[in-house]
């Protein structure tokens, strides 16, 4: 019987999980210093996938401007953005992933891109045609990949 119930809730959870709902660039709810409590998934994030996003050119690509001594075996960090050792330390994860989704609603000076972010800013242009890009823009990272950015940056206390 006990087996049974263990079981039974394990699957209830997976369930939930499985359908849990990714909430929309255009849906994402910051309070007033830019802070986002709410996940974008409802799944947890996974910190081992956050440092691929961080490091690969194609995703995140974070250590173009911010320098992470636990990532030294990539190389070029750069030195536009802030060291982000001991972030998790210096940022709560609301903190942290309103600066992700939206770094400008925390530091308005700040250039970073807003990397979940698909309104309200201009928009690129359509290779070189010298015309706005067409259609709908998605966000340059995905929900997932932002859950799991926080939670690897949430890892760095030192």
């Amino acid at each position: 019987m006990t087996r049974q119930l263990i079981l039974a809730t394990l699957l209830g959870v997976s369930a939930s999980v499985a359908h849990a709902e990714v909430v929309s660039p255009t849906a994402v709810v910051a309070n007033e210093y830019g802070e986002i409590s709410t996940s974008l998934t409802g799944v947890a994030g996974d910190p081992v996938r956050g440092a691929e996003v961080m490091t690969s050119r194609s995703l995140g690509n974070c250590i173009a401007c911010h320098q992470v001594t636990a990532l030294e075996e990539f190389p070029f960090h750069g030195e536009v953005g802030p060291s982000l050792d001991g972030a998790g330390a210096r940022w709560d994860e609301a903190a942290m992933r309103g600066i992700v989704v939206n770094a400008k609603a925390i530091f308005p000076e700040s250039v970073m891109p807003s990397f979940y972010k698909v309104d309200g800013f201009t928009r690129p242009g359509d290779a070189f045609t010298g015309k706005a890009a067409p259609g709908a823009l998605d966000p340059l990272l995905t929900a997932q990949d932002i859950e799991d950015v926080v939670a690897y940056l949430l890892t760095l206390t030192d």
